[in-house]
């Protein structure tokens, strides 16, 4: 079971994740550091929940007791012109 997937993006099982935290990553910002998890083309938008609820299991916090990952903006640039009008290429 430690073999799931849990970020895609930069290959990181969940047997990594636990042992990070073991090794006294408590927050999405240390996983992050000590594992690649979130730091994807997603940017951690489809492994965060997961790697929360594995630190929420690992340490006995709630969720709330956990600090907020940090939000990066798009991997793309963007043209301005596409945000101003979302019809045009």
């Amino acid at each position: 079971m430690d073999d799931v997937m849990i970020c895609r993006c930069e290959e990181v099982t969940e047997s990594e994740i636990r042992k990070a935290i073991q090794a006294g990553a408590h927050s999405m910002a240390d996983v992050k550091r000590r594992t690649g998890a979130g730091m994807g083309l997603c940017q951690g938008r489809t492994c965060c929940r997961l790697v929360s609820g594995i630190i929420c299991q690992e340490t006995g916090k709630t969720p709330a007791e956990l600090m907020p990952d940090t939000v990066r903006p798009p991997v793309r640039p963007v043209a301005i012109g596409c945000l101003l009008n979302p019809g045009v290429k």
